[in-house]
């Protein structure tokens, strides 16, 4: 099992740009050291294995919710995988001390500009405002949440920028496994042209 748990929350990450990358890019980091698991294509009918998802978690030291921000939280099966895994006795309430102790770090990509999330902006409000409900969860279960990496503009990012990204977020990974080395992020894919006219949320 890896240090690092990295839980891949897209609906349609086939045509994703920032989310796609980021996966991909954990999935070249050395398998003891971080772990990807894709929430969609393991459970497309949303019957999730609770226990295998509790074993992972056991695992790790640290765990990455890797999603899109969607209406201001996390896609629906994210939200199933909470109330499903985070179980009562097992995360929290008595003898619930499963993930006590461990870090989670929310890696998100968001359609809107990081200008729109002020006050006078089109979200009203700082991207900070809409984390209570991510800082609690942590909070209840025990673990310790790390400063978020947000990626705004997704729908109109350049390539390079998703590259420099997701670039930045495996040598975060590698780090968070204590295996945090100037060579030892592995090349990004090139992203091909067909790739760059997709323009839904990353």
């Amino acid at each position: 099992m890896a240090d690092v748990l990295v839980l891949v929350a897209h609906p349609d990450i086939a045509r994703s740009r920032v989310n796609r990358t980021l996966a991909a890019q954990a999935r070249l980091l050395p398998s003891d050291a971080v772990e990807v698991r894709d929430l969609y294509a393991l459970y497309p009918d949303y019957v999730i294995d609770v226990e295998a998802e509790q074993a992972a978690l056991a695992h790790a030291r640290t765990v990455v919710w890797l999603h899109p921000v969607q209406w201001y939280s996390m896609p629906a099966l994210m939200k199933l995988w909470v109330d499903e895994v985070l179980a009562f006795r097992w995360a929290y309430g008595p003898g619930g001390r499963a993930l006590a102790g461990k870090c989670l770090w929310l890696v998100v990509s968001a359609g809107g500009s990081e200008t729109s999330y002020r006050e006078a902006g089109s979200n009203r409000h700082a991207f900070e405002s809409f984390l209570p409900a991510y800082q609690q969860t942590a909070e209840l279960v025990g673990m310790r949440f790390l400063e978020p990496q947000v990626f705004y503009g997704a729908h109109k990012a350049e390539p390079h920028e998703v590259h420099a990204h997701a670039h930045a977020f495996a040598e975060r990974l590698l780090a968070l496994a204590g295996e945090a080395r100037a060579d030892g992020v592995a090349a990004l894919p090139d992203v091909g042209a067909d790739e760059r006219r997709i323009t839904t949320d990353d």
